[in-house]
C-alpha cells in the first residue's frame, strides 16, 4: 500500500524573487532624514573640509567684491536673522 509521506515537500519561492534585499535594492530603499549612511559621509567631508587649509581659500572667496554685493549680504543676513529663534 502507499502510505503518505509524513514528511511534507517544502515550497519553492517563484522564479526571479529572492528572499533578501540585495545591496542595490537595500540602497534604493535609503533616503529621506533615515540615510545614515549619506549622513555620516557627509559628516566626514564637512569634518575633513573644517581641518584642511582649504577653509581660508573658500573665506576668501566669498567676501563680497564691491559695496553692492556688501549690502545685498548684509539686507540677506538680516532677514534670515529676523526669522531665527532667539
Amino acid at each position: 500500500m502507499n502510505e503518505p509521506s509524513s514528511k511534507k515537500a517544502k515550497k519553492k519561492p517563484p522564479q526571479g524573487i529572492r528572499k533578501e534585499i540585495v545591496p542595490e535594492q537595500q540602497r534604493e530603499q535609503e533616503y529621506g532624514e533615515g540615510n545614515y549612511k549619506a549622513a555620516r559621509e557627509y559628516d566626514e567631508a564637512a569634518k575633513a573640509f573644517a581641518h584642511s587649509d582649504k577653509v581660508a581659500a573658500a573665506a576668501a572667496a566669498a567676501k563680497p567684491k564691491n559695496a553692492k554685493e556688501a549690502a545685498e549680504m548684509a539686507s540677506a543676513e538680516a532677514r534670515g536673522r529676523s526669522k531665527a529663534k532667539p
